[in-house]
């Protein structure tokens, strides 16, 4: 990618404490823009913003539960406040609860539906009227996942949520388009992470039975979601990029 490739740009991304998040924010910080950082852990983005901006560029970090409507809006306020506008907004935050779906409470259900869901549909539609203010146009992201597209044992709540989110984006092709704001979704597969490999088999399993050898990286992630939200994508709306070494392909049951 171009050095400074998102010079002039200001980007919200939630989840952005630790991860796949985090390794975004610091590659869009890296290439130029300015990014607002969310997490609902104030010490953790706090010294992720710390990091990204001595590392990086200007980072500015915003603690908050991603699924709260109100705080949403103030996150898109607080980037325009500091860094005067908002061109990319990247919905990152998710939960992941397992369970068994015949004893799966209504509590579970509910904080999946509320963080995957309602934080997703309302950091887009916030930031896509904070964009359609500006006349800017601008680039969506939702964070999807390979369990929207394929079956994975006691996954079957967050499951839904990636899957709908997928066709979120396909719908907001028709309401967003006219304004030159590009939606689009990546879907990771395995993905080493600081909560993944708290799992001492977790790497091993996915080695064994991910096609490309490997289970993926937060870079490998952090890239396709860059392409999709930079000016070279600007001509892809309402499409899906998985990214998991060609797992989806084979669909072999870690179990």
């Amino acid at each position: 990618m171009t050095p400074k490739k998102f010079t002039g740009q200001v980007a919200i991304i939630t989840g952005a404490g630790q991860g796949i998040g985090f390794e975004i924010a610091r590659q869009m910080a890296r290439y130029g823009a300015a990014i607002l950082i969310n997490d609902i852990n104030e010490e953790l983005v706090k010294k992720a913003a710390a990091q990204i901006t001595i590392e990086c560029g200007n980072c500015y970090a915003l603690a908050g539960d991603a699924a709260d409507i109100d705080f949403i809006q103030q996150m898109v306020d607080t980037a325009v406040q500091h860094f005067g506008k908002l061109t990319i907004a990247i919905a990152n935050a998710g939960i992941t609860l397992f369970g068994d779906f015949l004893t799966y409470p209504a509590a579970s259900l509910q904080s999946v539906m509320n963080l995957n869901l309602q934080g997703s549909f309302f950091l887009a539609q916030k930031a896509a009227n904070q964009m359609i203010s500006q006349q800017s146009g601008g680039s969506i992201l939702f964070m999807s996942s390979v369990t929207g597209h394929q079956a994975h044992k006691n996954l079957e709540a967050y499951g839904m949520t990636k899957a709908a989110l997928e066709m979120l984006a396909k719908s907001l092709v028709v309401e967003l388009s006219p304004y030159h704001i590009t939606v689009n979704t990546v879907a990771p597969g395995a993905t080493l992470t600081e909560r993944t490999l708290e799992d001492a088999e977790y790497k091993n399993t996915w080695s064994r039975i991910t096609p490309m050898g490997r289970p993926a990286t937060i870079g490998d992630v952090a890239a396709a979601v860059l392409f999709l939200v930079s000016s070279e994508a600007g001509h892809i709306t309402g499409q899906n990029l998985i990214v998991d070494g060609g797992w989806t392909a084979v669909s072999t049951s870690p179990y």
